[in-house]
């Protein structure tokens, strides 16, 4: 065979295979088997081996690229994703459509429902037809870029289909959203293949989607179905004009939607549609948590619009909260970073909503006497919302009489050291400072998100370097070295030098964060940021890259390559500590006097001076919160929810601070605005409850200005 036959030949071999790729997954049909399939698929492998120069990346053949090298990167919608509203009855769906009916008077709506698939939400990105980009939902402004693992989805085109006699070059930008899933069959077969590395299908699915290496992806058997459509509407492409028509020019392109969705003329048929459903449901190959209702016709969309939590023309009309029983095996008491001694009820596993439960946390020993939870009951599991799960009783009935009472512990059962449970309190807490479970869990935190946010250093890699002696304490991870790391399990040259590389990077941080690390009792973040604000510092003034802002920098909202910094040395803050006392700190606007005490007791502790001391000779930095810039927002009270379109919440914040307002965490009568993004959540039905103005972000960056 020349070359010249060759080319002609793969192009032949993938038009087939992407021909029987769109008839198998967009159309359902399978007039040819797999087998056959593979044949052809192995013949273009071989020809492409033999004539490389004819490969091209939407070739069936090139699904799966080469390992990524590091952090996913984050890439901004063309438009921000929404939420949608949430309902589990039909008195619930009937007040949507009261509500919505009001909004356009004389018009009559008919709905579309589609299965919501339990599964992870992602975009796509199509650039002159070919696959550009896949963006997970993220924030809903930015998502990360998972392109390199949904090219491996065999449902997923890498190619658009040609619509009308259009061109693939003239085809305009084109953003298309579906939910990624694993199936049933799928999520048993890796489980079994793998060991129980997930609880059920949709972590299986975020997880697979997630990883570096492709080939895992592609392993795992990953699906997607695809529901909407954006692009410019002038361009050679028919606009749709309602849902049904997106799921047509979906249908169309080659992007395979959900064949079960229903048109509707009145709610009551959609209801239903609902009690069909949820007959149907542990018969479909995937999990779903319900239906998504959908006005149908796009200009009583338009009317409705949206609020700045979700849009008023679709609803999640969910299946109840489903429950199941299991039994006590036994009950742990797990210790966490401050020493409190928590009770787990250890279940006989069970299929709850899609997961397999097996633990559930009692919360405390009142807890467990209010419910009369013994070791051996049946009792009753619930998923509210499908998502949490909890014991909602013991079925006492069906006790046998061999039932044990709880006891908690008298020594705690990691360290054996001494507990008490102050008088007033629920909780019981080990004493020794030394505890093991108490030393891990301070890690933990010290690393987490809101604190340092060490990439690389989750829970087992925390043990581990516990187990090894390797650290001390928490300043001990600043003077880790690579000849450390290389003989633990699960490191290799690469994840060494990354998770060095993050430690290092970590060394300046905010000063709120630092303190919320310490891990005072009592102090969660918005008591860090207060004290903080407290503190008069002794600081000097540094140039920070871009690339050092990743989670320091709550103090900036800019996205310029430098930014100027006031920064404090450690010395500097034990000085302010110190002179700190009890009545200063009650003093505090938000710092009462049981969270007063605590942290002087904390401060005068010699062994945290000792800590401190070993963050300053680490070259720890702690940047400053700049002094107000103005008066602007003085005496004004607000609070931030949703995702805000440029802003973080923490920039956010720190321009309310910076220009003498105050940022408060909950909603009340105090509260003089509500700066709301999208998904705001309950904090914007109660600021309209309330009658406090509610504002978006440029209106607040019309305040400042």
């Amino acid at each position: 065979m020349n070359k010249t036959e060759a080319k002609q030949r793969i192009e032949k071999l993938k038009e087939w295979l992407k021909k029987w790729n769109y008839e198998y997954f967009v159309l359902n049909k399978n007039d040819v088997s797999e087998a056959a399939r593979d044949k052809i698929k192995k013949e273009l492998i071989e020809l492409e081996e033999r004539f490389p120069e004819f490969i091209t990346p939407d070739s069936p053949t090139q699904r799966v690229g080469s390992v990524l090298s590091g952090k996913f990167a984050k890439i901004k919608h063309l438009r921000p994703k929404q939420s949608l509203m949430d309902c589990f009855s039909d008195e619930e769906l009937e007040d949507w459509e009261e509500r919505n009916l009001k909004l356009v008077p004389g018009e009559k709506l008919d709905y579309i429902t589609e299965y919501k698939i339990d599964g992870l939400n992602l975009s796509l990105i199509y650039e002159k037809g070919k696959l550009h980009r896949a963006i997970t939902r993220g924030d809903g402004v930015y998502g990360e870029d998972v392109t390199h693992s949904v090219r491996t989805i065999p449902s997923v085109p890498l190619e658009l289909r040609k619509v009308g006699g259009a061109s693939l070059n003239d085809y305009p930008v084109i953003e298309v959203s579906g939910e990624v899933y694993m199936s049933i069959k799928s999520f048993k077969e890796l489980n079994k293949r793998e060991g129980q590395v997930f609880a059920n299908p949709r972590n299986a699915a975020a997880g697979t989607v997630r990883q570096l290496d492709p080939k895992v992806s592609a392993d795992r058997k990953l699906d997607m179905f695809f529901y909407s459509i954006y692009f410019d509407k002038n361009s050679v492409l028919p606009y749709p004009q309602s849902q049904k028509e997106t799921l047509k020019l979906l249908q169309d392109l080659g992007l395979r939607v959900n064949t079960n969705f229903v048109h509707h003329s009145s709610l009551a048929s959609v209801r239903k549609a609902m009690s069909e459903t949820e007959k149907k449901r542990d018969g479909l190959p995937y999990h779903i948590d319900g239906l998504v209702v959908k006005v149908n016709d796009f200009r009583h969309q338009n009317l409705l619009g949206s609020t700045a939590k979700a849009p008023r023309w679709a609803i999640a009309f969910k299946f109840p909260a489903e429950q199941s029983t299991s039994r006590v095996l036994d009950i742990e008491v797990q210790v966490g970073r401050t020493g409190a001694l928590t009770p787990v009820a250890i279940l006989e596993p069970t299929l709850v909503a899609g997961s397999t439960v097996s633990r559930a946390t009692l919360h405390n020993e009142d807890e467990i006497d209010r419910k009369d939870v013994r070791i051996g009951d049946t009792v009753v599991i619930q998923k509210a919302g499908d998502i949490i799960p909890e014991v909602v009783e013991v079925l006492k009935d069906l006790r046998s009489g061999k039932e044990k009472k709880f006891h908690m512990p008298k020594k705690c059962p990691v360290c054996g050291g001494e507990i008490e449970r102050p008088e007033g309190e629920v909780v019981s807490r080990c004493l020794n400072k030394n505890c093991f479970a108490v030393h891990q869990q301070q890690l933990e935190h010290f690393v987490s998100r809101k604190a340092f946010d060490i990439d690389g250093l989750g829970e087992k890699v925390v043990e581990q370097l516990i187990e090894h002696k390797l650290i001390e304490d928490a300043a001990d991870l600043f003077s880790l070295q690579a000849s450390d790391l290389m003989h633990l399990d699960l490191f290799k040259d690469k994840r060494t030098e990354n998770l060095l590389e993050a430690i290092e990077k970590s060394k300046i941080i905010a000063l709120p964060r630092f303190i919320f690390a310490m891990g005072i009792r009592h102090v969660g973040e918005e008591t860090a940021e207060l004290l903080a604000d407290s503190l008069d510092l002794k600081t000097r003034t540094i140039t920070l890259k871009k690339t050092q802002k990743k989670n320091q920098l709550s103090l900036f909202a800019g996205e310029s390559a430098e930014e100027k910094a006031e920064v404090a040395e450690i010395p500097a803050l034990q000085k302010a500590l110190l002179k700190l006392t009890v009545d200063g700190l009650n003093g505090i606007e938000g710092v009462g006097e049981k969270v007063a005490q605590s942290i002087y007791d904390w401060i005068q502790d010699e062994k945290n001076q000792s800590y401190l001391d070993k963050f300053d000779r680490a070259g720890i930095k702690l940047l400053v919160p700049p002094r107000h810039k103005s008066s602007k927002l003085k005496g004004l009270t607000f609070v931030i929810t949703g995702t805000l379109p440029t802003l973080s919440r923490d920039q956010a914040k720190e321009l309310i601070k910076q220009n003498g307002g105050k940022a408060s965490s909950s909603v009340s009568k105090q509260t003089d605005y509500l700066l709301a993004g999208s998904e705001p959540g309950s904090k914007y039905e109660t600021a309209e409850k309330l009658g406090v103005k509610i504002i978006d972000e440029s209106k607040f960056l019309s305040m400042l200005s």
